[in-house]
């Protein structure tokens, strides 16, 4: 017992010598402590011109680490300053990360500047890490409000604690390329930005609009038409020792053959009708300034940081701006069709969900705002509307709704504010959302589902829904997410859709769900495909990208 005694007070005695060398050893820094207290007491604090972001986070990381300095280490300061630099090809300006200061401080040796200096760049050099960090991860506006992200997001990771960790760890250049989107798409993206960005110095004369030119036809245009597409990589460059370099007679005037490819795959990646025809919407893509494509990239990279690590082992991906359902199984893509997005007044949302179950033969309730904008005209206009396409008239909502005859209802009296009725269409082939609906309960009440409007596909443009997403060829759908994941197989679906009642299928394991906007993406080919900003949002996120946020912050952090 006296033993274990005297074992226990020297083991108490060589802990208290190791505090007491570790505190020592450590020591605060009277200059950050000041600075990081008016940070919590919520007071703007300015270092070398410039106001400080990531308040709680910085408050954090040097309350833990005892207000000592963290960025004594040279080569720790240049891994950021590289990392700060490199932001741009991430469509990022590096001027949000305190880069002017720091390029003219922090390749100095800290002990060369003054006490008050030092804390100011120990500070901001933190609050450029935390900064960056978010904005790699998360984005660097917040996908609801399209404001910035001035603070460290809490929602993954929190930020401080990545810090520390790469500050002890000596890995401050790689724990930042770890942050960025693992996804190969979003760096296919980032070294296709760089291709378009080597364009920037190019001649990029408009060419002139007029007569369509199709094959066969002799246009001076064709000229520019050929070079053009050369830069853009859809036409070999021409061959220097080849007589066509100094051919400029009509041969070069000429939509001669080996065009009749080119321009309908240049065409095809654009979004445009593949037929050959170099028409307005054609001559505008092939117009489109290099500083465009740039920003349209930019947008696009950013929607990536709003998405999480993982978008799940299987998952279906809706591209609203590209009208098109790609279903994704064990990494590898299993499916691809066409799908009817919202019209511009009635856009679809962005946003992740998990469909959790099917309905076979639904009804379809018109929400309220369809009912008054849409049905109601087409009622007053043909009163056997409701009857030939297998409408209800409920008054009254839920279990004490009542039914009502529709012919005893005055159309032409109801308004916007005095319609007390449901209109709910039942089962059947003329039933506005098909025999089929995919359903993630969400708060924009928008789901996936069939369509009795097939010929609709085959346009190029489909925005032509109030929202929800109608799927081309939805049973192909249906077969692959019930199948191992329900006791739901294909003579059970079949054996469904011969009842005229709704039938529900659960899914054992809700399948993610993500309906993303991408205006440019690189295909499985390698190809870049551009689409049209159906809904102007690109436009909208460049400039909130680029708009002057640093001068304009909030004092109070942004809730989660």
């Amino acid at each position: 017992m006296q033993d274990a005694n005297r074992r226990r007070f020297w083991q108490s005695c060589l802990l208290a010598l190791m505090l007491l060398a570790l505190a020592e050893n450590s020591h605060s820094d009277d200059s950050i402590i000041n600075r990081v207290e008016a940070l919590q007491a919520g007071e703007p604090v300015m270092v070398l011109g410039a106001p400080l972001h990531s308040r709680d986070a910085l408050v954090q990381f040097y309350q833990a680490r005892n207000y000592e300095p963290a960025w004594r280490s040279f080569p720790a300061r240049e891994e950021l300053l590289q990392a700060i630099r490199e932001v741009s090809n991430e469509g990022l300006n590096p001027g949000d990360y305190h880069y002017d200061s720091l390029a003219d401080f922090a390749s100095q040796p800290l002990d060369h500047n003054g006490e008050d200096l030092q804390a100011d760049l120990d500070l901001v050099l933190s609050d450029a890490f935390l900064l960056l960090s978010t904005h790699l991860h998360d984005g660097k506006l917040d996908q609801e409000t399209r404001s910035a992200r001035w603070q460290p997001s809490e929602q993954q990771r929190k930020m401080h604690e990545v810090l520390a960790a790469a500050i002890l760890d000596h890995s401050i250049y790689k724990t930042l390329q770890g942050l960025k989107p693992e996804a190969p798409a979003y760096r296919k993206l980032v070294a296709f930005r760089k291709e378009v960005s080597d364009l920037l110095g190019q001649p990029w004369p408009v060419i002139d609009s007029g007569p369509a030119i199709r094959p066969g036809d002799a246009d001076s245009r064709m000229i520019e038409v050929r070079e053009r597409l050369r830069l853009l990589g859809d036409l070999p460059a021409r061959d220097n020792d080849s007589s066509e370099a100094f051919d400029t007679g009509f041969a070069d005037h000429l939509y001669s053959d080996e065009l009749l490819t080119v321009i309908p795959a240049f065409q095809a990646r654009h979004g445009l009708d593949p037929d050959g025809i170099i028409g307005r919407k054609t001559l505008a893509a092939i117009n489109q300034m290099p500083l465009e494509r740039l920003q349209q990239i930019d947008a696009n990279l950013e929607r990536w940081r709003w998405l999480p690590d993982s978008l799940g082992d299987t998952y279906i991906l809706v591209n609203i701006a590209g009208y098109e359902l790609i279903m994704v199984e064990n990494g590898q893509e299993t499916m691809r069709q066409r799908v009817i997005v919202g019209q511009p007044y009635r856009q679809t949302p962005v946003f992740s969900d998990r469909i959790r179950y099917l309905v076979f033969n639904p009804t379809w309730t018109v929400p309220r705002r369809l009912m008054i904008e849409d049905q109601l005209p087409v009622i007053r206009r043909d009163p056997g509307y409701l009857d030939r396409l297998g409408f209800k008239v409920y008054q009254g909502w839920g279990a004490n709704r009542v039914e009502i005859d529709p012919a005893t209802i005055d159309w032409d009296s109801l308004t916007k504010n005095n319609f007390p009725y449901q209109l709910v269409q039942q089962p059947g082939p003329q039933n506005a959302v098909g025999q089929v609906k995919f359903m993630f309960p969400n708060q924009y009440d928008v789901y996936l589902h069939d369509t009795p409007g097939q010929y609709l596909f085959s346009r190029m443009d489909r925005t032509l829904s109030s929202g929800c997403i109608r799927v081309e060829r939805p049973f192909e759908l249906a077969n692959k997410l019930l199948e191992g994941n329900s006791d739901w197989d294909h003579r059970a679906i079949q054996e469904a859709l011969q009842s005229s009642e709704p039938i529900n299928a659960i899914l054992r394991n809700p399948v993610p769900v993500h309906l993303q906007y991408w205006t440019v993406w690189v295909d499985r080919a390698g190809t870049y495909q551009f689409r049209e900003d159906i809904y102007g949002r690109d436009r909208q996120l460049l400039q909130a990208l680029r708009s002057d946020w640093q001068g304009n912050l909030q004092l109070t952090p942004r809730s989660h």
